[in-house]
């Protein structure tokens, strides 16, 4: 038996040298390039990046963070656990977007999620660690460890949600870190998005408007409360019971309110799972929607709200848009020159009401 023929050694990947060659520019040039820099002209970054494409250079990382100090690599922390995240399409919608954008400039995402306070001590010690370039942080509750965590850690960081740590003067949730660098956060238009419910559910006659809050400590529910009451100054306080986001809550609060308050007419909840759970309250107790009862959720999560029955009326922030805006604006803060670029500032996006039969 003829020993089978050795297999040939395997082929030396390019090096930058390579590069430098095929480009025809000096290995520095080439290294400029391929590190991200803008002080190459650009007919010869051109063809440098031609050149990676046709040898199929792919950078050392660990060299290439020596030089540039960045490691392309963004955390994402949500200030939820495991079974919250991946339960909720809101989450799903939120980090798509981000990963649309960090892909796009070529960034991992690196995803944490905190259950605990174990879990915060374990973020603050890995964004400290210097294993990435900044973070995308959302779903925080109101005295959240996680944002003086990451102001400790050095590192530069865009929040999901309007900041709910106290302000050091008022006492109350508007309040900024004390770092040199405004808080930079994005959000939607909560407060605008519940009156324009609330108004719709007015506007179809409704007299006896219950809400349906989400957890009491955070600023999205916050805000979506305060909406509600700021259209019904004087409505009655048995009209508004405590959800958590989940269609759970949402049917524990419409039974709550179906006992408290029979004769209720119009539902706002504070989100669409909530709605969720709200219309299968009334559907079991043999309530029409929306002829004695109508309601509007918030977030139009497809296919969330076409599906329910009867399909629901709710308010329509991006969620997905939210996501790429945060990551975009992380990234601006991270390439820009502090002289050139001006810093992102927050945003606020709107929202938009979408009819349909439940309200």
């Amino acid at each position: 038996m003829t020993d089978p023929a050795p297999h040939p050694p395997p082929e030396a990947p390019p090096t930058l040298e390579e590069v430098a060659a095929r480009a025809g520019v000096s290995r520095a040039t080439a290294s400029r390039v391929v590190n991200g820099s803008d002080a190459v002209r650009a007919p010869l970054a051109e063809r440098v990046r031609r050149a990676v494409e046709e040898l199929g250079y792919v950078p050392n990382q660990a060299a290439r963070s020596l030089v540039t100090r960045r490691h392309d690599a963004i955390a994402v922390v949500v200030a939820e656990p495991e079974s919250r995240v991946f339960a909720d399409p809101f989450f799903a919608l939120q980090l798509r977007g981000i990963s649309k954008e960090l892909t796009a400039h070529d960034n991992q995402l690196v995803l944490l999620l905190t259950e605990g306070r174990d879990d915060h001590a374990r973020v603050g010690r890995y964004l400290a660690g210097g294993h990435v370039d900044g973070a995308l942080v959302f779903s925080l509750h109101l005295d959240d460890p996680l944002p003086a965590l990451i102001h400790r850690a050095g590192v530069p960081a865009v929040f999901g949600g309007r900041p709910g740590w106290p302000d050091p003067e008022t006492g109350t949730g508007t309040g900024t870190l004390d770092t040199p660098t405004p808080t930079v956060y994005v959000d939607t238009d909560n407060r605008g998005g519940a009156r324009d419910a609330v108004r719709h559910l007015l506007a179809l006659g409704r007299t006896r408007i219950a809400h349906i809050t989400g957890p009491p400590d955070q600023t999205s529910a916050a805000d979506r409360l305060d909406g509600y009451r700021e259209v019904l100054p004087d409505g009655d306080p048995a009209l508004v019971a405590g959800g958590d986001f989940t269609p759970a809550g949402g049917e524990r609060a419409m039974r709550e309110l179906l006992d408290r308050r029979p004769g209720l007419d119009g539902v706002f909840a504070a989100n669409d799972l909530t709605a969720v759970g709200a219309l299968r309250v009334l559907r079991e107790r043999g309530v029409r929607v929306p002829e004695e009862v109508a309601v509007v959720g918030f977030d139009d999560m497809l296919p969330i709200a076409e599906q329910t029955d009867p399909p629901l009326t709710t308010v329509r922030q991006d969620i997905e848009g939210m996501g790429r805006l945060m990551a975009r604006h992380l990234l601006t803060r991270l390439r820009g020159h502090p002289t050139a670029t001006p810093p992102p500032t927050s945003v606020i996006l709107p929202t938009t009401l979408i009819h349909r039969a439940s309200a």
